[in-house]
């Protein structure tokens, strides 16, 4: 067992690393890629580089560091955690387990440019199939996505739906999906109902009626993973206090995540101080474990 789960391997996450494995607790960094900041070409106003540089090229200095102070670093992604006084984390090849976890995934969500998504949030459309399934149990739904993390939605949605159906909205699978799971890919024109969904217009002009649509696009963000366990969500952020403590034991949320400015030079100092309260969270659990006061 890790003593601290670190989903993001951008500045928040490594920064958060680094001050795990100075305190000589068990480190792991789960990341599938290097996110938002892989994007940016010359970046020039970090303390201490006196030269521009750019972000893939910070990235994979941050990770290197990481490495050398004993962290483990993984290239994967995170579909899925739970908690029960530990931390489950299920990516696509493997299952972690922590005494904490923080989450630095950055602010990226991915929505389609469908007609009547954005309306019908709350009312029929879901992004959490473990928080919303229970209200559509028995019914006929629909999980919007083509990948890895539609194919986690989709598995915790057929225990409860009468029936699941995976619309890929054009895009081509990237996912082996079960045989009872019945695939659309016809491009969505519309997504229609009154006060709530009663059904998908396709651009055939096919109708497909459902209730409860999830949507599962790309890969899980920071705020449908921290949904799965209950963590308090403000607009589109996670909610912390101070201390990038949320209101889950253990669970701990740093950089674009969780909102306000969106630099580099700030998702440092959060991963840093996420790091710091997660160290005393950990100790103060090795303690009790031991029976000390």
């Amino acid at each position: 067992m890790h003593d601290i789960i670190i989903i993001g391997k951008g500045p928040a996450g490594i920064s958060a690393a680094l001050y795990g494995c100075r305190a000589n607790l068990s480190v792991v960094v789960i990341g599938k890629d290097n996110g938002s900041l892989a994007k940016a070409g010359n970046i020039e106003n970090y303390y201490g580089f006196d030269v521009p540089v750019s972000g893939t090229a910070l990235v994979t200095k941050g990770v290197q560091q990481a490495k050398m102070v004993g962290a483990l670093v993984v290239d994967d992604e995170v579909l899925d955690i739970e908690w029960d006084g530990q931390f489950k984390v299920k990516t696509k090849n493997e299952e972690f387990v922590g005494r904490s976890l923080i989450i630095a995934t950055g602010s990226n969500r991915r929505k389609a440019d469908v007609k009547g998504l954005e309306f019908f949030e709350g009312k029929g459309i879901s992004y959490c199939a473990v928080c919303d399934g229970f209200f559509f149990r028995g019914k006929d739904i629909a999980v919007l996505g083509n990948g890895e993390y539609a194919l986690q939605e989709v598995k915790d949605l057929l225990p409860l739906a009468q029936s699941v159906t995976l619309l890929s909205n054009g895009a081509p699978l990237t996912a082996s999906f079960p045989e009872s799971v019945k695939i659309i890919e016809t491009p969505i024109q519309e997504i229609f109902g009154e006060m709530s969904v009663q059904g998908i217009r396709f651009a055939d002009e096919s109708i497909f009626s459902t209730t409860g649509i999830f949507v599962a696009l790309g890969s899980a963000s920071a705020t449908d993973l921290a949904r799965k366990i209950g963590a308090e969500i403000r607009g589109t952020s996670i909610a912390v206090d101070g201390t990038m403590a949320t209101n889950v034991p253990g669970l701990f949320a740093a950089g674009d995540c969780i909102g306000g400015t969106l630099q580099v030079a700030v998702a440092v100092g959060d991963g840093a101080k996420a790091a710091l309260t997660a160290i005393s969270y950990v100790r103060k659990q090795r303690r009790e474990e031991r029976g000390e006061a």
